[in-house]
């Protein structure tokens, strides 16, 4: 591999930037809140589950 220059790497990381497709701001705002989203609802999933595996394992211990 032949060795590159900082000047030649920046020029390639420049190149590199312009061929970037950047999403629009509507699709940034729309990821964001459907990530936000998912995250609640699977934080009610698990809170649930937990609470349904913590009520059998006390009827298991008797507690």
């Amino acid at each position: 591999m032949a060795k590159t220059t900082p000047a030649q790497f920046m020029r390639q990381v420049r190149q590199e930037m312009g061929r970037v497709t950047w999403p629009k701001r509507k699709e940034v705002i729309f990821s964001t809140i459907s990530v936000f989203v998912m995250v609640i609802i699977m934080s009610i999933f698990f809170l649930l589950v937990d609470q349904v595996i913590a009520f059998g394992v006390g009827l298991i211990i008797g507690g």
